[in-house]
């Protein structure tokens, strides 16, 4: 979080300055609206730099410093983060076992993560990778119930991959 200025620290010509209880005190110099500020046993604090005049504010810096701190672990706190599962395949994969892959990752979506899922094309079968892609296709309709495609199935090299993500209801 970026500091913001505060008494003695404001050198500006002409400051907007607001009361103790948000009132308009009118535009000043930044000299005069620190004698305002002293007046009320209180600190002078620059809380829009970027307005024309400047906006200052009387108020405890101490208070106004723990408020702000507390804001942004509040919006911390309420962040959401993605979490990414992976999921490996084989190309030759019997359907019942991808069946089973198929519930897990639908846990993963309902719970709200992202799932990766990838395939690993060795030795011949690296020719054929439409099949790879058949599989990560006929995957994807298993899960289509909780999630959805996010990145179509793309080969990388060796690999196959592909990202689902939950259905956002709205």
């Amino acid at each position: 979080m970026k500091e913001s200025l505060k008494n003695e620290q404001i050198v500006l010509a002409e400051v907007r300055l607001i009361g103790p209880n948000a009132e308009q005190l009118g535009l000043m110099s930044s000299e005069k609206a620190l004698e305002v500020a002293h007046s009320y046993d209180l600190d002078l604090v620059l809380i829009a730099p970027d307005a024309k005049p400047p906006v200052c504010k009387v108020m405890d810096y101490g208070k106004f410093r723990f408020d702000e701190l507390k804001k942004l672990k509040d919006q911390k706190k309420n962040q959401k983060v993605a979490k990414l599962k992976e999921m490996s395949l084989g190309m030759t994969i019997s359907d019942h076992d991808l069946e089973i892959k198929a519930k897990q990752v639908c846990k993963f979506l309902a719970e709200g993560c992202k799932v990766k899922v990838k395939i690993l094309m060795k030795g011949r079968i690296q020719v054929r990778p439409q099949i790879g892609i058949e599989v990560m296709n006929k995957f994807a309709e298993l899960c289509a119930s909780v999630g959805q495609i996010e990145k179509q199935p793309e080969i990388a090299g060796r690999n196959i991959f592909m990202f689902l993500s939950p259905i956002t209801k709205k």
